[in-house]
């Protein structure tokens, strides 16, 4: 079992910036692919970003490409999301996720096993 908590969401005046933490115990992550996810009032949860498990390979949606980095520390059994240039668009509960093994090109939420309980990012125009 992987226990997953998410850290460092808040509101934030737009072209801001959020670090968020996913902090994970249990077992080390070395081996799991990383994920975050967000999820706005009304809309379904969707991809954000992933991490492959050997820490060599990311991907990122469309929508944050070049705004928002994700990295992984696995010594510290966590991973992080930096968001820049924030958008009121981006106001959502983000949520943490790993997948054994999982590569870049995990975007589908049903390809993880273990998931954080979110943190609320909120972004003011």
């Amino acid at each position: 079992q992987v226990q997953l908590v998410e850290s460092g969401g808040g509101l934030v005046q737009a072209g801001g910036s959020l670090r968020l933490s996913c902090a994970a115990s249990g077992r080390t992550i070395s081996s799991y692919g990383m994920g975050w996810f967000r999820q706005a009032p009304g809309k379904e949860r969707e991809f954000v970003t992933v991490i492959s498990w050997s820490g060599g390979n990311t991907y990122y949606a469309d929508s944050v490409k070049g705004r928002f980095t994700i990295s992984r520390d696995n010594a510290k059994n966590t991973v992080y999301l930096q968001m820049n240039s924030l958008k009121p668009e981006d106001t959502a509960v983000y949520y943490c996720a790993a997948a054994y093994r999982g590569s870049h090109y995990y975007t589908g939420s049903s390809r993880y096993d273990y998931w954080g309980q979110g943190t609320q990012v909120t972004v003011s125009s």
